[in-house]
C-alpha cells in the first residue's frame, strides 16, 4: 500500500512542491511516510522524486532523516537536491552529516559553499545559526517601482520575502520594509519613505535563539535581520524558524527538567546504549544524592527506635516537600524562559514564595492532622496515647517541609542561572531529591522539639 502511494508521489505535479500528488497527499505526509520507512527504502524513494518535490521534502524540520537519507544517495543527486534547499535548512542537515556532508559540500557551486560554510561556523541555537543569507537589500535611494522589480528578478531564489532591506552606499542596513507596505505605496515614491521614523530592530549573529523568539514576538515581526558588527546585513531569522527552534528548545528543557541529559535523536531512533548514557549519569548523580537520606536517618536512629510510629509518615513527609519544591521550580522555570522573571527579581519570588508555602504546609499539615485523628478515633490504627502529639508533630513537620520546598525550589533556577547554568537543569528529581534530605532533619528536628520527654 505505501508502495502505491509513494508511486503518486514520484509522479505528481512538478510545479509547486507544496501541492498535492494525484492521490492526495501532502509534503507533509510523504514526511511522514519517509520517515517510517528504513534508511535505504526511504533514500531511493525520495532520490526518485521530481527536484522540486524532493527538495519541499528536505526542507521540511519534521523530516529527520535528512542527513541519513542524503548519506545514502548517489552524491551527484544528493548534490543536486542540497544545491536548491533553503540555505539555512541546507546548513542544519550538513552540520548533521558530519564527515559525510564534506563531499557535498566542496562539490557546490563557490558562492554557495561559501554562504553554506558561513553558516555552519555559527552555533545551532544562535540567530547566526538559524538565519538564512536568502535576503533582499537595494539602495536606499530605491523607488519603489524599483523595489518591486528588484522583488520580482530575485523571488525565485529566495526562501522567502518577508522584509526588504535598505541600505546605504557602504552597504549598512538603514531600513526594513514589510513586502506588504511596499505593495500598498505608490511607485514612484521613495521605498526609505514608507521606513522614516523607525529604527530596524536587528541582532548581531551571536545573539541565543530565546532572544531573537522574543524579539521576534514583541515587535510582531515575520523576520529579524541578522547584521555584523559594522552594520551590515548577514541574514535574516523568519518566524517559522524561530518556531523549529523553539520546538527543539522546549523539547530539550523537558528532558532535562525530568533528569535526562538532552536526546541528540528522536526517542525511537536513539540506541540502546546511547539511551542508558543519556540517563544514567543523572540517575547516579540522583542515586548519590539519596544517600544522604540514609544518613540523616542513621543520624536520627536512637528517636526511631523511640518512636517507630513517626516513620509511618516519612513517606508522606518527603514526597510533600519534594511535590512542592518540583511546583515552584515548574513554574520559575518557565517564567524565566517566557522572559517574565529576571535574575534580580529572586527576592520578590522570595517573598511570594514564603508565604505561599508557608499557606500550602498549613493546608496539608492540617489535612494530615484530621487523617490521624480519624484513624484514631474510629480504630482503624492506634498511635499511641501520646496520637495528639505526633500529629502535632506530623503537621507542624509538613509545615516546615513544604515551606523550605517551595523556598528551595523557586531560588534553585535563579541560582543556576547565576553560575551560567540552564535553569532547566534543576530538574524536578533533582529538587525532591533535594528536599527528601533536609526534610528529614526539619521532620526529626521538629519532633525532638514537641516530643520530648513523652516519646523521646
Amino acid at each position: 500500500m505505501m508502495n502505491d502511494l509513494f508511486a503518486g508521489v514520484v509522479t505528481g505535479s512538478h510545479a509547486n512542491g507544496a501541492r498535492k500528488s494525484r492521490n492526495g497527499l501532502y509534503i507533509a505526509d510523504i514526511v511522514e511516510m519517509l520517515n517510517a520507512c528504513p534508511r535505504q527504502e526511504a533514500a531511493e524513494k525520495l532520490a526518485r522524486m521530481p527536484d522540486v518535490r524532493a527538495v519541499a521534502v528536505l526542507d521540511r524540520p519534521e523530516f529527520r532523516r535528512a542527513p541519513d537519507v542524503l548519506a545514502l544517495m548517489p552524491v551527484a543527486r544528493a548534490i543536486a537536491l542540497v544545491s536548491q534547499m533553503s540555505e539555512d535548512r541546507a546548513a542544519d542537515v550538513l552540520a548533521a552529516m558530519g564527515e559525510a556532508g564534506e563531499p557535498i559540500i566542496a562539490a557546490l557551486t563557490p558562492d554557495l559553499r561559501k554562504s553554506l560554510t558561513a553558516l555552519l561556523a555559527w552555533p545551532h541555537d544562535s540567530a547566526g545559526g538559524m538565519m538564512t543569507t536568502e535576503y533582499v537589500a537595494i539602495p536606499e535611494s530605491a523607488t519603489v517601482e524599483q523595489a518591486l522589480a528588484h522583488i520580482r528578478s530575485v523571488e525565485r531564489t529566495r526562501e522567502t520575502i518577508y522584509s526588504i532591506f535598505l541600505t546605504d552606499a557602504a552597504g549598512r542596513l538603514v531600513a526594513a520594509i514589510s513586502l506588504r507596505r511596499l505593495i500598498m505605496a505608490e511607485p514612484g515614491s521613495a521605498a526609505i519613505d514608507l521606513a522614516r521614523g523607525r529604527d530596524p530592530v536587528c541582532v548581531g549573529p551571536g545573539t541565543d535563539r530565546e532572544v531573537v523568539a522574543d524579539l521576534i514576538r514583541r515587535h510582531d515581526l515575520l523576520a529579524l535581520p541578522v547584521v555584523s558588527e559594522d552594520g551590515r546585513p548577514l541574514g535574516i531569522v523568519t518566524v517559522d524558524d524561530v518556531l523549529d527552534a523553539l520546538v527543539a528548545e522546549h523539547t530539550e528543557d523537558a528532558q532535562k527538567f525530568g533528569g535526562v541529559e538532552a536526546l541528540d535523536r528522536p526517542y525511537l531512533e536513539t540506541g540502546f546504549l546511547a539511551m542508558i548514557r543519556k540517563r544514567a549519569g543523572w540517575l547516579s548523580v540522583l542515586f548519590l544524592s539519596e544517600m544522604l537520606t540514609a544518613s540523616a536517618m542513621q543520624h536520627f536512629e536512637t528517636e526511631l527506635e523511640k518512636a517507630v510510629v513517626l516513620t509511618l509518615f516519612i513517606p508522606l513527609i518527603m514526597s510533600s516537600g519534594g511535590n512542592s519544591g518540583s511546583q515552584a521550580t515548574s513554574l520559575i522555570i518557565r517564567a524565566l524562559a517566557l522572559g517574565q522573571l529576571r535574575l534580580r527579581d529572586w527576592w520578590r519570588v522570595a517573598l511570594r514564595e514564603l508565604p505561599a508555602g508557608l499557606v500550602l504546609g498549613g493546608i496539608l499539615g492540617l489535612v494530615g492532622i484530621i487523617r490521624i485523628a480519624v484513624w484514631q478515633g474510629f480504630g482503624f490504627y492506634d498511635y499511641g496515647p501520646h496520637w495528639v502529639l505526633v500529629a502535632a508533630t506530623v503537621g507542624a513537620g509538613l509545615v516546615g517541609i513544604v515551606t523550605f520546598g517551595s523556598l528551595a525550589g523557586s531560588m534553585l533556577p535563579f541560582l543556576l542561572q547565576r553560575l551560567k547554568f540552564d535553569p532547566a537543569s534543576a530538574s524536578a528529581p533533582f529538587v525532591a531529591t533535594l528536599v527528601d534530605v533536609t526534610g528529614l532533619v526539619i521532620y526529626f528536628t521538629i519532633a525532638l522539639a514537641i516530643l520530648s520527654g513523652t516519646l523521646l
